[in-house]
């Protein structure tokens, strides 16, 4: 596998193309890639059309997918303030690029055009209108077709003043819809996620709940456990949970200890003083693991380390970062952070992305769409 990464800035979109370009086709050394992902400032919509002719033509690549994005990322940048164009180019080993396609709204439910048998198939990445698409339909049948397979992605950004973004799929630009493209044979896809949280008090066993309103836990009001957890904190981290509170639903009941990464974290709506049940952003069920989280810049850097120092061992070709915008700067205060993260634990690996209006990866052995989450797919060799 050959692959490398380019960042062009600045309000000429196509000498921002060409910059990005020349550096991502460089470690090529001459061959066309299989793969090219453009992720384009919204500043730069009125000339995607042409931007996406003049890469097809300059890089003689096989497929161009992405999207339009409100930050991107390169290397180890994250680009929010300024309009700016990430670029990645991957040459694969023969046969690994099974499938690029884009699939209308109306047809997320149904896979079977995504043209890849589930025997070859080693990894899907997904880049999807947010305004049009239910993406979660999308994730479902792709796990359905696809059992055990890393489905990795983010949603497309754009002019936070207007419901709209754009997908690329070869010169086509689109403004509904998912783009699916599977990979297989000697490639794969290794998902990093990180939901960005730190695990508080301790597990506790759902003992009743309905839909999504949590009524008891270990027998106790819902509520009244959530206070005592908050007030046996240490000072430090009771100051922290203001504002940062939220709850992880154990994706696997038979380990015999939890820790960062078995959850999936979703939202504390609220809760109900005079009842004693909370309402979480997730279904509900008996028997289920429930801890609390917080999430704030330092849980979410720790988390971050934590899940890139578990796969530092495994070499990886490329690198494709989708970060949610309430990432960045709003959260940790200072540009560039998780990119430099993966830059200082993996190396310098060609790595490109984009902020999203929510992120995929799985969390144990499904797949799931998130928020403030750091999806990493890297693409590496299969085993």
């Amino acid at each position: 596998m050959l692959a490398g990464s380019g960042l062009g800035l600045g309000v000429d979109a196509h000498a921002a193309l060409g910059h990005a370009l020349d550096d991502a086709l460089a470690p090529l050394r001459g061959e066309a890639p299989d793969l090219v992902l453009l992720f384009a400032s919204p500043a730069y919509a009125e000339t995607y059309a042409q931007l996406l002719s003049e890469a097809a033509r300059r890089s003689g690549a096989r497929h161009i997918v992405g999207c339009s994005a409100s930050a991107v990322i390169e290397g180890q940048r994250e680009v929010e303030d300024r309009a700016a164009i990430s670029a990645m180019a991957v040459r694969l080993p023969t046969g690994s690029l099974l499938s690029v396609r884009h699939m209308t709204s109306d047809e997320v439910a149904d896979t079977s055009a995504v043209d890849m048998s589930a025997a070859d198939c080693k990894g899907v990445l997904v880049l999807a209108d947010p305004f049009s698409t239910d993406v979660a339909e999308l994730v479902a049948a792709l796990e359905r077709d696809h059992p055990g397979v890393p489905i990795m992605g983010g949603m497309a950004t754009g002019d936070s003043s207007v419901r709209e973004t754009f997908l690329f799929c070869d010169e086509r630009v689109l403004s509904e819809g998912a783009v699916v493209v599977g990979l297989g044979g000697a490639a794969c896809v290794r998902p990093v996620v990180s939901q960005g949280c730190e695990p508080i008090g301790e597990p506790w066993t759902i003992t009743a709940a309905e839909r999504n309103i949590v009524k008891t836990i270990g027998g106790r009001p819902a509520y009244q456990v959530l206070v005592d957890t908050v007030q046996r904190l240490d000072r430090d981290k009771q100051q922290r949970v203001n504002g940062n509170l939220l709850v992880g639903l154990a994706m696997d009941e038979y380990r015999d200890e939890f820790k960062r990464g078995d959850f999936l974290i979703r939202n504390l709506m609220g809760v109900d003083q005079s009842t004693g049940a909370i309402a979480i952003a997730a279904l509900a069920q008996v028997g289920q693991t429930i801890q609390f989280q917080i999430r704030d810049a330092r849980a979410a850097d720790e988390e971050l380390r934590a899940m890139l120092n578990a796969v530092s061992d495994a070499p990886a070709g490329a690198a494709l970062l989708f970060a949610c915008n309430g990432r960045g700067v709003g959260l940790f205060g200072a540009p560039d952070h998780d990119a430099r993260t993966v830059r200082e634990l993996l190396g310098p690996l060609p790595l490109a992305g984009l902020f999203c209006n929510g992120e995929i990866g799985p969390v144990g052995k499904r797949t799931f769409v998130h928020g403030f989450t750091a999806s990493l797919a890297l693409i590496a060799a299969a085993d």
